[in-house]
């Protein structure tokens, strides 16, 4: 099996996929698969073999990567590699991706990692699209969500009708997509749409513009035909597995992106900061930690922070089960313990709120203080009725139509408390975020895909006032204007002395779109003053 690492650049992260053991073989992947599904593919093909397959930057876990032009994506590109060593390395390329083989060779071998053979995968599917003029749809953000649809319908069509006659099915070649593929490939594509189309516009134009040259390279039309075009691998080429460095942090309070490995499973973290007292952040429940930036850069000032993706949330592992609040708490203590941080702080928001008194409850001794935000705090009825209501189905389906459905359920939380009470008397008046904000909303929940609403619904079955009496560390209990879950802290007011947990409203809620500045400024001031 492959695992994701993030392999930092001075042009930003890139995500690769690494994993089994043999002779390495480097795959650059192109546009229209996700890497993540051609590592496992490659790992099933060729279990002899050591597999590092980069994601391409401006796609998914790379889509932050500020290369652009081709000479800035072949550095980019050979930076993240820069872990290989002297061990000399087979070379493939997908797609568009063979546009940066001549580049990244010879800069792997100008850095000591000599390529043996090169193989190019399906190399004239690209220049096929540019003969018919097929591109991207416009990467623009729309109020609509169509944007994500148009995508979707897109990158489908690029498995299922030929390059050279888009108006005839393909007919030989790799096994037509499932869903499960088709939907890792639209949310790489998707993380940033205009970085993605950026990434096609000049990959193309680099090969139409017949300025790559791969002689003496071998093609194959799919990556099952690999093994025949790659040197066969004897005993002396099973060595240990890759040795792959730890992600190394941004500088000062600049954001970067990690995995760890835990006692439960692979988990994703956003940070910022690398020294200090840790804090870990812990988001509110459906989509990923992507909203809750400005919280860790905006606490990371000597502190080491970490927003964690909930175990099927985000990029992090699905687990196999239905949570509760105890679950999350204890995994995130297991994502700690991967920190190595035997005593840290926690700030919560939400599902988030409920995970960290949780946490603050059962094991004192390794908290340190708490920020709750707006824990989840309804009666018997109202739970019941949210439980029943409030998660639409959003599995994914070969026609694209649960992107729309993610899209509205999004958009409209903003617009009615809860969303689905669609009336004049459930109106939130706060204001809707721009598409662009919401484009960042919709990927997450793309991200978490069928287990989106496994931590979401645990907060809503948590009993808050039960557990907040437990407190024992010091905590404030903080919302700020329009939150629906505000009323947490009315109710806590009788229920824990007011010299253990003190009671905040906040100017802002700062991971919300677009907060007021000075307000946002505000609420963060009072953040640190408090875990100071």
């Amino acid at each position: 099996m492959t695992r994701p690492y993030y392999a930092s650049t001075s042009r930003g992260q890139v995500r690769l996929y690494v994993g089994g053991t043999g002779r390495t073989l480097v795959v650059l992947a192109g546009l229209t698969r996700a890497a993540s599904c051609v590592a496992d593919e490659l790992a099933a093909l060729l279990p002899r073999r050591r597999v590092v397959v980069v994601e391409t930057p401006g796609v998914g876990g790379s889509a932050r990567a500020d290369a652009s032009g081709l000479a800035e994506r072949v550095e980019t590109v050979v930076a993240a590699l820069g872990f290989l060593g002297r061990t000399e390395v087979d070379l493939v390329a997908l797609e568009h991706a063979v546009a940066l083989v001549p580049g990244v060779a010879s800069g792997l071998a100008a850095a000591g990692t000599p390529c043996g053979v090169t193989v190019l995968v399906d190399e004239r599917a690209p220049l096929a699209w540019a003969d018919h003029g097929t591109t991207p749809p416009s990467p623009a953000a729309r109020v609509d969500g169509t944007h994500l649809t148009a995508f979707w319908s897109f990158l489908r069509d690029r498995r299922l009708v030929r390059p050279d006659d888009p108006t005839q099915p393909r007919t030989h070649g790799a096994p037509l997509p499932g869903v499960r593929e088709l939907h890792a490939g639209f949310v790489a594509a998707t993380t940033r749409p205009e970085a993605y189309v950026r990434a096609w516009d000049e990959l193309t134009r680099a090969l139409t513009g017949g300025g790559v040259a791969t002689a003496g390279a071998t093609c194959v039309d799919t990556l099952a035909e690999l093994a025949s075009a790659l040197p066969a691998t004897g005993e002396s080429d099973d060595g240990s597995s890759l040795a792959v460095p730890v992600t190394t942090p941004a500088p000062g309070t600049g954001l970067w992106h990690d995995y760890v490995q835990t006692s439960v499973g692979l988990a994703h973290l956003r940070r910022a900061g690398s020294t200090g007292r840790p804090l870990l952040v812990l988001s509110t429940g459906g989509g990923s930690s992507a909203q809750f930036e400005p919280v860790v850069r905006g606490l990371a000032e000597g502190r080491t922070v970490a927003a964690l993706d909930y175990f099927g949330n985000g990029l992090s592992e699905p687990l196999d089960r239905t949570p509760d609040v105890g679950d999350l708490a204890a995994e995130a203590f297991a994502v700690a313990d991967a920190l190595g941080w035997d005593s840290f702080d926690v700030w919560g928001s939400h599902t988030g709120a409920c995970t960290a008194l949780e946490m603050t409850v059962t094991r004192p001794e390794r908290i340190g203080r708490a920020v709750l935000e707006a824990p989840v705090v309804i009666s018997a009825d109202f739970r019941d009725d949210l439980q029943a209501h409030y998660f639409p189905d959003l599995a994914a389906d070969p026609f694209g139509t649960h992107v729309q459905r993610a899209w509205h359920w999004r958009r409209e939380v903003f617009l009615y408390w809860p969303w689905y009470r669609v009336d004049h008397a459930a109106a939130r008046s706060i204001g809707l975020p721009s598409a662009e904000d919401l484009q960042l909303y919709a990927v997450g929940i793309h991200e978490s895909g069928a287990t989106y609403d496994g931590a979401y619904r645990a907060a809503f079955d948590y009993d808050t006032r039960a557990r907040l009496p437990l407190l024992t560390r010091p905590a404030i209990l903080v919302a700020g204007p329009h939150d629906m879950l505000a009323n947490a802290l009315d109710d806590a007011a009788d229920l824990v002395p007011d010299d253990l947990l003190r009671i905040v409203d906040t100017p802002a809620t700062v991971w919300w779109p677009d907060p007021e500045p000075q307000a946002a400024a505000d609420t963060m001031t009072i953040y640190r003053e408090f875990l100071r």
